[in-house]
């Protein structure tokens, strides 16, 4: 498999954790899937009052500078660990 393809199946597993990760690592799958696939980050921060958004974008934002590739291999393995531990 390309990382190309075990990115875009980690995407997929993703969605068959039968618990809901904690906030961290969802901003952590976030971030390194912004990163992955689109580059540094771009746009405006969003403002005080949409704190979710900020968060999102504060997260993405720290990953500045990482390859997309480098930010892909993190996101398969973050889900391949939550795999193991929010599964079954």
């Amino acid at each position: 498999m390309t990382d190309n393809a075990q990115f875009e199946q980690a995407q997929k597993d993703v969605n068959t954790l039968d618990r809901k990760p904690g906030n961290d690592d969802l901003l952590f799958l976030y971030a390194h899937f912004k990163q992955g696939s689109t580059g540094d980050v771009s746009g405006k921060r969003p403002g005080m009052l949409d704190m979710v958004g900020r968060a999102k974008y504060d997260a993405w934002a720290k990953l500045k500078g990482m390859s997309q590739d480098d930010a892909k291999q993190k996101y398969i393995d973050k889900v391949a660990a939550l795999l193991k531990s929010h599964k079954g």
